[in-house]
C-alpha cells in the first residue's frame, strides 16, 4: 500500500518541523506531544516515511551530569551531622534515578518489551519518589545552614511543589530540571574554581 505523504511534506514545512502526535496508551487514553516531525528516507527500504523525533534518550546524560556534579559538590561541601545524612540518601537517591532512567529509556527494544518496561517502571519507581522527597529535604537544609549561594537551595526546595507544578505546563520527566539546575550552578561554581557552597 503507498501513502501519499505530499499532505504531511506541505503541513509539517509550514510550521517549522512542527507536529502533533497522538498515540493511544495501554489504558485506552491518548497521550499528545508537541513533536519535530519531517518526511524523510526510510533507511532499509528508501521509500518516503513520517518520522518524528523524540528526546526520551537525552536524559540519561542529563541525569548522569547532574548526580556526578551532586558527589562532587558533596565532596567539597563535607558536611557534617544530619546534613551528612541528608546528602547520603540523596545521591543513593540520584543513583538509583540514573538507573531507573537508564532502563526506562534504553531497555525499550519494541512491543514484546512492554511487560518488562512495565515491570522496570514499578521497580524504579521509588527512586524516583526518593529523589524528590531527599532533594527537597537537602534543599531546606542548605538553606536552614543559610549556604551561599542560596539559589541552588531554593531550586531543590522546590522540587515537590514542583512535582505538582511543572507537569501542568510541561512533560513529567522535566521535574528533574530544579535539580539539574541546582548541580549546574554548583558545578560552575566549581569550574570557576570557587567552592560551590559558602557556609
Amino acid at each position: 500500500m503507498t501513502v501519499d505523504l505530499d499532505p504531511v511534506r506541505n503541513l509539517v514545512a509550514g510550521d517549522h518541523g512542527l507536529a502533533t502526535v497522538a498515540v493511544v496508551r495501554a489504558d485506552g487514553t491518548p497521550h499528545v506531544s508537541l513533536v519535530n516531525a519531517g518526511v524523510l528516507d526510510h533507511p532499509r527500504t528508501g521509500g518516503p516515511v513520517a518520522a518524528y523525533v523524540t528526546y526520551g534518550k537525552v536524559w540519561l546524560p542529563i541525569f548522569v551530569a547532574f548526580a556526578a556534579c551532586a558527589f562532587v559538590v558533596h565532596r567539597h561541601r563535607r558536611p557534617t551531622g544530619a546534613e551528612r545524612w541528608f546528602w547520603r540518601v540523596t545521591l543513593f537517591a540520584y543513583v538509583g534515578a540514573c538507573v531507573s532512567v537508564a532502563a526506562e529509556y534504553w531497555l525499550q527494544w519494541g512491543s514484546e518489551t512492554s511487560d518488562l518496561l512495565d515491570v522496570v517502571f514499578l521497580v524504579t519507581l521509588p527512586f524516583v519518589l526518593l529523589t524528590v522527597l531527599s532533594s527537597t529535604a537537602l534543599g531546606i537544609v542548605l538553606l536552614v545552614k543559610r549556604a551561599q549561594p542560596r539559589l541552588p537551595g531554593i531550586l531543590l526546595a522546590l522540587v515537590l511543589p514542583g512535582l505538582v507544578l511543572i507537569p501542568m505546563v510541561t512533560s513529567l520527566g522535566n521535574i528533574t530540571l530544579p535539580v539539574a539546575f541546582a548541580f549546574g550552578v554548583l558545578g560552575r561554581r566549581l569550574g570557576r574554581g570557587d567552592e560551590p557552597f559558602v557556609s
